[in-house]
């Protein structure tokens, strides 16, 4: 995919990267209630998940900004993200590469059940499935799986 730049994300991309995954998670999981408004997404983003945690961004080259956003805490792969119109243009698949080629030995991430766009998404990419959870752990209280990828 030309034209998109992955990078990572800088103090300026906090906003940028907040509204891509409320666009993103508005669009993907729709029937899943978030615990926290919009601002406070965008307080964390600024606060905790771009200072802290190994965050990059992707960047159109087409002057639509950031377009998408993953975050990876250890071998955690923690967030990816995709603006709903950048869904189906291999933005994830060239995010996922990245993420084995920072985390070699391994990764493993969390989503949600109903979330089976992702299930497929992650498996096509070699993370096969470990732990099934009833949510009671997660700030949504949804019910999840656990995906893990070793080399």
């Amino acid at each position: 995919m030309s034209g998109v730049v992955l990078r990572r994300a800088g103090e300026a991309d906090a906003g940028a990267a907040a509204d891509v995954w409320l666009r993103s998670f508005a669009a993907a999981l729709p029937g899943v209630v978030r615990p926290h408004s919009d601002d406070a997404v965008r307080t964390w983003f600024r606060e905790l998940v771009v200072p802290r945690l190994e965050t990059w961004v992707a960047e159109a080259a087409d002057g639509s900004g950031v377009v998408g956003v993953m975050v990876l805490d250890d071998d955690v792969l923690e967030q990816l993200y995709l603006a709903p119109d950048w869904r189906g243009r291999g933005l994830g698949d060239r995010f996922v590469a990245l993420a084995k080629e920072r985390r070699p030995e391994g990764l493993s991430l969390w989503t949600f059940q109903v979330n089976r766009p992702a299930h497929r998404f992650y498996e096509r990419h070699g993370f096969v499935s470990v732990e099934y959870t009833d949510g009671g752990k997660n700030e949504e209280r949804e019910p999840d799986v656990r995906y893990v990828w070793r080399p």
